[in-house]
């Protein structure tokens, strides 16, 4: 059937069928859930305002992800490039850990994986679409020239043709093989660390997370630090301190990080991965909990590799359905 439309309403209706993918297209381009939607946003105005020029040579969904690729282009040659604290700077330890917030520099940031990822009933569709919007894949993207990163994300995740990208980006084929081979090149020189996605959660995975629950509540660090990897990694955006090993992570959550006692979780997920909303005591001693962190876990072979606890909840939690604050009957509920 064809995704041409005929009325007002029925070009509304198809694009709508696109914007999760379009929405997860940017992000991954982007690093950004707000610069995302707005940047789908901004392709649909392009597209209303254009939409009697558009002669069907190409599909409704090629002509929109042309749209949205030249809005993201836009946006990146005018030097919006995210990061992560593991970007910047060396790790630091826990004795001489010092909370740096850095105005100047764009973080990476966090998306809900209804935002970005489509349903699909095929597991290995699913499955690539998770990995591609992991926190780490999506930073070793913002090393990539904007173009080549376009050129990446439709070739090796969304299994575009390269004469089709060569047709959205006006050159040749030849110039996509080349830009591909050169992403290629810059990303295996990341040494991204392997991560697993967290929907449907495997016995082990289910495991492992009730047990870090259960010992970030009780705050019983020994507990805690038993499920981390070697090399674990602690990052605590906007700050750029990060920390890296168990004894440093430990020694962290026992000195500058000891607020944190008596938090309360509340799970979700976030860019594929397992998430929790975390709510620290109230600061007055009155009964409750209010918004710290949303901490997004990367996990593989049954241990966690990093702890990415983003502190910026006034954005996060409305973003991620998370409650703005918990009271006693919120957590009585949860502990039942």
């Amino acid at each position: 059937m064809s995704d041409l439309a005929t009325t007002s309403s029925d070009l509304d209706a198809a694009m709508d069928r696109y914007r999760v993918e379009l929405t997860g297209y940017c992000y991954r381009m982007l690093g950004s859930a707000f610069d995302a939607e707005d940047a789908v946003q901004d392709t649909y105005i392009r597209a209303w305002r254009s939409y009697e020029k558009f002669e069907g040579r190409s599909s409704l969904r090629s002509w929109l992800y042309r749209i949205a690729t030249n809005v993201c282009l836009d946006l990146l040659n005018a030097g919006n490039k995210r990061a992560r604290p593991m970007d910047l700077t060396a790790p630091q330890h826990q004795s001489s850990a010092v909370l740096n917030q850095r105005p100047e520099v764009t973080w990476l940031e966090p998306v809900p994986d209804g935002r970005v990822l489509p349903q699909t009933a095929d597991p290995a569709e699913m499955a690539l679409a998770k990995e591609s919007v992991r926190l780490a894949f999506v930073a070793a993207l913002q090393h990539l020239p904007a173009k080549q990163r376009a050129v990446l994300i439709l070739r090796e995740v969304l299994a575009w043709k390269a004469d089709e990208v060569a047709q959205l980006l006006d050159t040749t084929v030849a110039s996509v093989n080349s830009a591909l081979q050169r992403a290629r090149a810059t990303l295996a020189g990341q040494r991204m660390r392997e991560s697993e996605s967290a929907d449907p959660l495997d016995a082990g995975q289910a495991k492992l997370l009730e047990q870090y629950l259960a010992a970030f509540e009780s705050y019983d660090i020994s507990r805690l630090t038993a499920l981390l990897h070697e090399d674990a990694v602690l990052s605590m955006p906007p700050f750029d301190l990060w920390l890296q090993g168990k004894a440093d992570i430990a020694a962290w959550h026992l000195n500058q990080g000891i607020g944190c006692k008596g938090s309360r979780l509340i799970p979700t997920t976030a860019n594929g991965m397992p998430a929790f909303g975390q709510y620290r005591p109230r600061e007055d001693g009155k009964p409750g909990h209010t918004p710290w962190a949303l901490q997004v876990l990367e996990v593989s072979d049954g241990r966690i590799v990093g702890l990415n606890a983003f502190l910026d909840t006034a954005r996060w939690f409305p973003l991620f359905g998370l409650p703005e604050q918990l009271d006693e009957s919120d957590e009585a509920q949860q502990g039942a």
